[in-house]
């Protein structure tokens, strides 16, 4: 016992020692780049010129295949969208099953299947490998793209194209892949609701025939099998494939403005507006500066609370939670964007920053603990990548298609770590342009005068939300007037003769209670709303997930409050103000048109529009801060859809709603089916029960 006491003491003592002996105000130098041993993957090609990759690695019983396509991307013209619209469709069945028993065979086997316009991926365990890879080759021989999953996902692309003006973000890189590539390179084309009416399935079945096809294209298998077993199944699954060769295109390496311009996209009631600096560079995968400008992005605002966008313009001028920059470098264009959020009253300081920072980076080196930091952060990013059996084989991939040399990936530490201050100076320098940048604003229109200082002789460029040049809307004048609308409309939902047979209909409601389940887009689940309005004030919105309660509305004619579940347990309690009670009473009802028509709300009928190809009449009205434009089908008189805004101290909320499956229920014409967007979030709601008059 006496002598581990001693070595106890003697090893705390050396240890003191040594720590005392550190100067702790001076960072440690870092080692030499560590020699990264990656495995060289075996790689083999099939009569038919696919080219296999294979990574085993026999750690799991699992296996992946991911088939990739290499035909460059295709100008889409009055069709854009197509090549995504391909991929939204590829799993909705083949010749041989449909989407259901797909779905059911992959569900069976625990197998992951996904697949895009230029990719089909499969994983499962090597058990299942014969019973996946039955699915895999079916989609990519013998899909056949039915009617009807081609009519649905249309219909819900029409319904995501309808919240495009409501998601600043997205209208921001709309307008930035527009305004550096344009209309004659892919990546700037956009889809609108144009272009989709144009999309038929034939389009989608022609350019399926045309982009799935091996010659030129991989196959990277990573996992649980060996060589042998991978020639076997390569050849057998895949070597009676037959198709076309690959499409083969160039195109221009991006517009670099001949100086600064300035692109504005308006977002009515926004109180923060996207700024987005953008710029070609002319720059392909593997290019000798790409390790170069990586790091330079990662200095510069390419994440972490320690880059320069961030230190401006988040720690010391707290005008945003985020100000990030992106170095984007792919095959057939490069670009670089620096982007944010910020309040409209800042919009114009905000952009001076940004091109302070732009400038200040071309005018001298970054610091060394800039240097270091950073680097250290993307070595630590590259080496945990390698955990991943995928990464490897993604690695091989990449050496083909971009032709890497082959020790690319080992030595990149070491060129990563060979970086200096010298080179990230001469490539800002080389691919920075200070004074021809793309200036993007997406925001409120009252930022306009701030931005023509920024802008050659005050002019600036005005884009819609889908990056083309924007256009003052007009209507066509309509062919009644607001009061027949509406009278027409509570006419059509009653079923009435006349305006007031349809007002003694309407007057006999004392009460609706509505079930109404609710399916988020974006998650695979159900909410359940309970919906109750009494006569003439009161309503109750309760909305429940899994028979818990979320969030709930009350009010009953003289207060109300809302409650929203908050993250850390609890209601966050909020009560009516006696503004926001005025306006509920003056809204109150299930038809805001009834309010209209007697004086309670201001309406005003802007003309017709055609819609989905409906003529439409077009009404705008606000209801304290609410302001919404309904549309009117001028043959049913039936309200169709209704976009709003709602402004509040966090600025502005938008929603919009279809409406479809109209049903009656006792006397009144319900829409049953609602698909509806509240920012970026959507659903499918769906009447389940409606109870008039009851207890």
């Amino acid at each position: 016992m006496k002598k581990i006491f001693l070595s106890i003491i003697t090893g705390t003592l050396v240890f003191a020692g040594a720590f005392a002996q550190l100067d702790r105000s001076v960072a440690p130098q870092p080692g030499p780049a560590p020699e990264i041993n990656i495995a060289n993957p075996e790689v083999f090609e099939l009569d038919n010129g696919l080219k296999v990759i294979l990574s085993s690695n026999s750690r799991l019983p699992k296996v992946s295949f991911n088939l990739v396509m290499t035909s460059d991307p295709r100008l889409e013209g009055n069709k854009a969208g197509l090549s995504e619209f391909l991929g939204d469709l590829m799993l909705s069945g083949t010749t041989n099953r449909d989407k259901d028993q797909m779905d059911r065979e992959k569900d069976f086997i625990g197998a992951s299947l996904s697949a895009s316009n230029d990719n089909i991926f499969l994983s499962c365990l090597t058990k299942h490998m014969d019973k996946g890879l039955d699915l895999m080759t079916d989609i990519m021989k013998n899909a056949n793209f039915p009617q009807s999953e081609f009519d649905r996902i249309k219909k819900l692309k029409e319904s995501e194209l309808a919240t495009v003006k409501t998601n600043a973000n997205v209208m921001a890189a709309n307008a930035t892949v527009s305004t550096v590539f344009g209309k004659d390179h892919p990546y700037g084309e956009v889809m609108t609701k144009a272009t989709l009416d144009k999309i038929t399935r034939d389009d989608i079945i022609a350019l399926y025939k045309m982009q799935f096809t091996p010659a030129g294209a991989y196959l990277v298998i990573v996992g649980d099998i060996d060589l042998p077993t991978a020639k076997k199944v390569a050849n057998e699954r895949f070597g009676n494939w037959e198709g076309g060769v690959p499409f083969e295109q160039s195109y221009h390496k991006g517009i670099l403005p001949a100086q600064n311009q300035v692109v504005f996209v308006e977002k009515p009631g926004a109180v923060q507006s996207v700024v987005t600096i953008a710029f070609p560079v002319d720059m392909k995968p593997g290019h000798e500066d790409q390790i170069k400008l990586t790091v330079l992005n990662k200095v510069f605002g390419g994440g972490g609370f320690g880059t320069r966008l961030m230190q401006n313009l988040r720690e010391d001028k707290a005008w945003t939670y985020g100000a990030y920059s992106s170095a984007n470098i792919r095959r057939d264009g490069s670009w670089m964007s620096a982007s944010g959020s910020f309040g409209t009253d800042v919009t114009d300081s905000t952009i001076q920053e940004f091109l302070y920072e732009f400038k200040r980076i071309t005018e001298s080196p970054v610091s060394e603990e800039e240097l270091s930091l950073n680097k250290a952060s993307l070595a630590g990013s590259f080496a945990r990548s390698l955990e991943s059996p995928r990464t490897i084989a993604s690695f091989a991939l990449n050496i083909f298609r971009n032709d890497l040399s082959s020790d690319y990936y080992q030595t990149y530490l070491q060129r990563l770590n060979a970086v200096t201050a010298d080179d990230l100076l001469e490539v800002a320098q080389k691919y920075f342009q200070p004074e021809n940048l793309n200036i993007i604003v997406v925001g409120n229109k009252d930022v306009l005068d701030r931005l023509e200082r920024f802008a050659p002789n005050g002019k600036i460029i005005h884009l819609d939300a889908f990056g083309n040049p924007a256009t003052d809307k007009t209507y066509e004048p309509a062919d009644i007037s607001l009061n027949q609308l509406l009278e027409n409309y509570l006419v059509a939902i009653t079923g009435a003769k006349n305006m007031a047979k349809a007002n003694k209909i309407l007057g006999k409601i004392k009460s609706v209670d509505q079930t109404i389940g609710m399916r988020p887009q974006q998650a695979p689940v159900e909410l359940t709303m309970r919906s109750i309005f009494v006569a003439p004030y009161s309503s109750y919105t309760a909305v429940q997930f899994s028979g818990m309660t979320v969030q709930k509305d009350v009010f009953n004619g003289t207060k109300g409050i809302t409650q929203t579940m908050a993250e850390s347990g609890g209601f966050e309690t909020k009560e009516l103000t006696p503004d926001e009670i005025e306006a509920r009473k003056k809204s109150a009802g299930l038809f805001p048109e009834l309010n209209i028509l007697n004086g309670k709300i201001e309406a005003e009928l802007l003309g017709m529009e055609e819609v989905n190809n409906k003529n439409m009449y077009v009404v705008r009205f606000t209801s304290g801060k609410t302001t919404t434009t309904a549309y009117y089908d001028s043959e049913t008189f039936l309200k169709k859809q209704s976009e709003s805004i709602t402004l509040s101290d966090d600025g502005a909320q938008e929603s919009n709603a279809t409406y479809s499956d109209f049903r009656k229920v006792g006397k009144i014409l319900f829409p049953h089916q609602t698909t509806q967007f509240i920012g970026s979030a959507g659903f499918e709601s769906t009447i389940k029960e409606i109870k008039i008059n009851g207890k």
